[in-house]
């Protein structure tokens, strides 16, 4: 079976057990700290992720100027 279709087919029973799960693990006081890396974590990789692109788009124009001098 497709790996997509295994999450696809997590509904809310099975949720609620896995939220279950996760706080007997961590702790209530432990959950909102590893959200806060989570979240500054994915912000860091959207950041460099947009770094590239302009970095990408500056290379692309310099090509094209260089071909229109030629």
């Amino acid at each position: 079976m497709n790996t997509l279709n295994i999450f696809l087919m997590v509904s809310g029973p099975q949720i609620a057990i896995i939220v279950v799960v996760v706080l007997l693990l961590f702790g209530g006081k432990k959950i909102p700290e590893l959200m806060r890396g989570l979240g500054s974590g994915i912000k860091e990789f959207k950041n460099a992720s947009k770094e590239e692109d302009k970095e990408e788009d500056k290379e692309v124009g310099k090509e094209k100027i260089d071909k229109e001098k030629s």
